[in-house]
Parts: structure tokens; C-alpha cells; sequence
């Protein structure tokens, strides 16, 4: 009977060691995912439990843009234009953007040459909220080229989305001055 109990006893030791093992292992992978969960700022989990409560689904926003949100005009940059002009270069440098910026970029044409700029890539990899022309307002579903007759400036206000490198060019052209680059980053 002694053999027995002490068998038991010692039986049990290893099960509350094994236990205890095995519990620590939770507990440091806990704390690696709370760790891992600390380092992602991308966790909704507190924000749906607590906007379940009113019966309204409210999303929580990396940043406050006030109001008007990120099409806000206090959010949007101004980029250097573009020239269409017979024989100058389109830009002056390369652009870089940021991905969820909002933007407005001016393409003025001096009416010297029937000139276009093309650029599908660059169009899918936007999201245009207007093209203006001439005090006209045109909120395309999409865009592939622009193309001037005469002189004039269309405005393009859009929010840079996917990141990479795009060229807005002139169609047939192939020089590096008969295009602009635009890096999202």
C-alpha cells in the first residue's frame, strides 16, 4: 500500500511538472502574441467589441482628419505641374508620393502641338477623384490618357494607393524627358 501511495505521489509530481511545463510554454507564447499584437497597430478586436454595444458599427481611423476626412483640403499637396509643350521636357524631376496621400496635379498645355499624355499603370495604381477642366468637374470610374488640342490645364485631385514605380508619357514618344515618374511609395 505504501508502494502504491508513493507510486501516486509520484506520479502526481510529474503530471503537476508536466503541467506546469506546459503552462509556461501558454504563457510565453501569450506574451509573444501580446507582444506580436502590441508591434501590429492593425488590431480591431477591442474596437468592434466596444462599438457593438450602441448597435452602431463605427471604425476606428489610424489618423484624425477631421471632419471632411482625407479629401479634406488642409490634406492635400500640391505637386509641381507638368508642361505639354513641343520639345521641353513634361517634369522637372521624379515625384514621390506616399500611399494614401491625397493629391492635385495641374497639366498645363501650351497649345504648340496636339500632345497627350498616357499611362494606364499609373491611372490603376490612383484612385482620381476629379479631373477639372476649365471650371468643369469630371469624376471618371477610370482613366487612361488625357490629350490637349489646345492650349489649356486639366487638374487631377487623386489619392496615390499602390505602391511602385509609373510613367505618365507621351504616347510614341521615347525620350526620358517625354515623360514623368512617379515613385509610391
Amino acid at each position: 500500500m505504501i508502494r502504491f501511495i508513493m507510486l501516486m505521489a509520484l506520479m502526481a509530481g510529474t503530471a503537476t511538472a508536466q503541467q506546469a511545463a506546459a503552462q509556461s510554454d501558454d504563457d510565453m507564447a501569450a506574451t509573444a502574441v501580446e507582444m506580436s499584437q502590441d508591434a501590429d497597430d492593425d488590431d480591431d478586436d477591442d474596437e468592434e467589441e466596444e462599438s457593438g454595444e450602441a448597435g452602431v458599427h463605427e471604425a476606428g481611423a489610424r489618423f484624425d482628419y477631421g471632419f471632411s476626412g482625407l479629401m479634406a483640403r488642409d490634406n492635400r499637396t500640391q505637386l509641381a505641374p507638368l508642361t505639354l509643350a513641343a520639345g521641353k521636357p513634361v517634369a522637372t524631376a521624379e515625384y514621390t508620393l506616399k500611399s494614401g496621400g491625397y493629391y492635385r496635379l495641374d497639366i498645363n498645355a501650351d497649345g504648340s502641338q496636339e500632345l497627350a499624355l498616357s499611362g494606364g499603370d499609373f491611372f490603376r495604381a490612383i484612385w482620381v477623384n476629379e479631373i477639372v477642366i476649365e471650371d468643369i468637374e469630371i469624376r471618371p470610374m477610370g482613366v487612361h490618357s488625357l490629350e490637349f488640342d489646345d492650349a489649356g490645364t486639366a487638374t487631377i485631385s487623386f489619392v496615390a494607393v499602390v505602391p511602385g514605380r509609373y510613367t505618365l508619357s507621351i504616347p510614341g514618344s521615347k525620350g526620358e524627358t517625354q515623360q514623368a515618374v512617379f515613385n509610391i511609395r
